[in-house]
């Protein structure tokens, strides 16, 4: 099968370290399905493995967990949706033909024709998403949903602030909170002004003019998914009993995490994919997607993810 492998690291982590070239095809575990992968995201976080460009204090934990000499893992992505190929003798409730989605972790993998993942880490793609939303929907709205609903407990009435409004988690973050009854202000920046005014938000800050640190507004909830706010400035920002959530931090701030900050990774759960996917299917939720690239592009597919200035979400078509 054709795959994107990175097979070394580089010093300065270029793009171009990043190759398409025939591999094994992975044969299914007994509990696995094989997915002939239709549609995968490339994330910040496979931008940050391939670069070894990680938050302060990571890089360490980082290489152990990816590979400290050469990658680990040399097929990046972790965010697809396909159709099963074929199945393990003890994968129930799925047969070739379905389609489905999910999130591969640690595993990675995704960016490759195809990929085997355990059945019970797939979800069942609704008919009216199709693949690239449902690719691009499940790594910037599984970390959205698990900040905003399960560590804020968003509700009716409350003032939520996203910093980085306009990328992957941002862009759902803006629509979530707006579901969950939020007044919303986008931090984003004058170009992206109407993309996330669209999608819900109350108000935009312009980054450019604005400096949040100084700004005198306090917010109910802010979720910084930039990596630009700390404890100490976060909290600035915050009205009493407010909670700062941080979904980039530096490894300093992710341990002191506590109380009214939270940060980290949030978990895969099928659960959670099925509700965001009923959102989308409904009309409730829409995924941006900057750009859609074949394969072939991976290399400017990386390249769009580092300029920092994609909207959404970028999508690779195996």
């Amino acid at each position: 099968m054709k795959a994107a492998v990175i097979d070394r690291y580089g010093r300065y982590g270029a793009p171009e370290l990043v190759r398409v070239a025939e591999v094994p095809s992975p044969a299914p575990k007994a509990d696995e399905a094989l997915v002939r992968v239709r549609a995968a995201a490339v994330t910040s976080g496979d931008s940050r493995i391939r670069g070894g460009r990680f938050p302060p204090g990571f890089g360490l934990l980082a290489r152990l967990a990816f590979g400290v000499v050469r990658p680990r893992r040399q097929i990046l992505g972790s965010t697809f949706s396909g159709t099963v190929e074929a199945v393990g003798p003890r994968c129930r409730g799925l047969a070739p033909g379905d389609e489905v989605c999910g999130m591969t972790g640690m595993a990675m993998g995704a960016h490759a024709e195809y990929v085997a993942v355990p059945a019970s880490k797939l979800a069942r793609k609704p008919a009216a998403v199709t693949h690239e939303d449902a690719a691009g929907l499940l790594f910037g709205g599984t970390a959205a949903l698990f900040f905003l609903r399960d560590k804020a407990s968003t509700a009716p009435g409350m003032s939520v602030l996203v910093n980085g409004a306009s990328g992957a988690v941002g862009t759902n973050a803006v629509q979530l909170a707006k579901h969950f009854g939020a007044t919303v202000i986008g931090v984003t920046s004058t170009p992206n002004a109407a993309l996330v005014t669209s999608l819900g938000a109350d108000r935009i800050l312009d980054y450019t003019s604005t400096d949040l640190t100084t700004t005198g507004e306090r917010f109910d909830v802010v979720l910084d998914t930039v990596g630009n706010l700390s404890i100490a400035t976060g909290r600035r920002l915050l009205c009493p009993g407010g909670v700062l959530l941080l979904a980039v931090a530096s490894l300093g701030d992710t341990l002191r995490a506590r109380g009214n900050v939270a940060a980290g990774s949030a978990p895969e759960r099928v659960a959670d994919y099925e509700f965001l996917l009923q959102l989308v299917a409904s009309g409730s939720l829409t995924v941006v997607i900057d750009r859609v690239y074949d394969l072939e592009g991976i290399v400017e597919a990386h390249r769009r993810v580092d300029s920092g200035h994609k909207r959404g979400n970028v999508i690779v078509r195996p």
